[in-house]
């Protein structure tokens, strides 16, 4: 059977890239932009409150996981933050990746580690947008046990651990990533497979994109009526069904033009459109860019089949 979360894992290629450890000593509020970046963090121990792209504010404890496949601002403060107006100085880096916010004098009071991760796919803006907004994982046997991995590995000075705990990493995004039971996370693909209706529309859609589908057809592999399918779909996963399966479609045209898996026309037909004038229109509206010109630029391709 087509597992759709893992294929869009795959095309992902999620990674570990930067990461530091936090020690906070309330109280104490930090705030930071990011251009659209992937954020994580896990909490080792304590308990803090995290808002993201200036939203409702939300309590993390010990043992919880939360990524931000895109974020724009993240706000973050004890759990009793400082009162309106006191500002907290910036985090005083102690070396080794380690950082520490608050009053040097208390005692600390939250451990946590925090980064950004990377996706390194060239479509990841494209795959990110059927990946919700926020995760926010609690409770998953698989997670606390990684997370315990973490904690462990983050506090001990064993050769080769900044590897060791970006592979753990690179774990908990994945797992994170495919986490339906215990996960508060916003609309996307992961709450979709957790709907057994909508999980097969949406497999089917995996497994047979070629296929001309219909919302009414889509709605039949989900046993739902039209309209049922069509409100349920949007809610829950947070696009579309056609508007998924058009996104999907096109992360898959883009991977297989980069490897060079045929000509236009035939790839065109892989997706799902009987001529390669319409896909080659379809694409570079999507993307933004013709697809022989799109090959050649993102895999150093200068024969690719034009086909149409």
């Amino acid at each position: 059977m087509v597992d759709p979360l893992a294929e869009v894992v795959m095309l992902l290629r999620p990674s570990a890239r930067f990461s530091k450890r936090v020690f906070g000593v309330s109280p104490w509020r930090i705030e930071r932009s990011d251009a659209g970046e992937p954020f994580y963090c896990v909490i080792l121990e304590g308990g803090c409150r995290l808002a993201v792209d200036r939203g409702e504010a939300i309590e993390l404890q010990s043992g919880d996981f939360v990524l931000v496949p895109a974020a724009r601002h993240i706000a973050l403060s004890s759990l009793e933050p400082p009162p309106p107006g006191v500002q907290t100085a910036p985090p005083v880096p102690l070396g080794n990746g380690e950082f520490r916010v608050g009053d040097a004098r208390g005692a600390i009071d939250l451990r946590m580690l925090a980064g950004h991760c990377s996706f390194d796919s060239p479509d990841a803006s494209l795959l990110v947008s059927l990946l919700p907004q926020f995760v926010h994982v609690r409770g998953e046997e698989r997670l606390s046990m990684l997370v315990q991995f973490v904690r462990e590995e983050s506090r001990e000075q064993r050769p080769a651990r900044e590897p060791v705990l970006a592979r753990l990493l690179e774990l908990l995004l994945i797992e994170a990533l495919r986490s339906t039971g215990g996960t508060n996370a916003s609309s996307g693909l992961a709450r979709g497979l957790a709907e057994p209706r909508l999980a097969a529309a949406i497999r089917a859609m995996h497994e047979r994109p070629a296929q001309d589908w219909t919302v009414a057809e889509l709605a039949h592999e989900a046993a739902l009526s039209r309209s049922t399918f069509f409100e349920r779909f949007g809610r829950t996963v947070g696009v579309a069904p056609m508007e998924y399966l058009l996104a999907w479609r096109m992360a898959l045209a883009k991977d297989l033009l980069r490897r060079n898996a045929g000509s236009v026309a035939e790839i065109a037909q892989r997706v799902g459109y009987n001529a390669a004038n319409t896909f080659s229109s379809a694409f570079a509206r999507h993307v933004g860019l013709p697809p022989t010109r799109y090959a050649r630029e993102h895999a150093g391709l200068a024969q690719v089949p034009d086909g149409a």
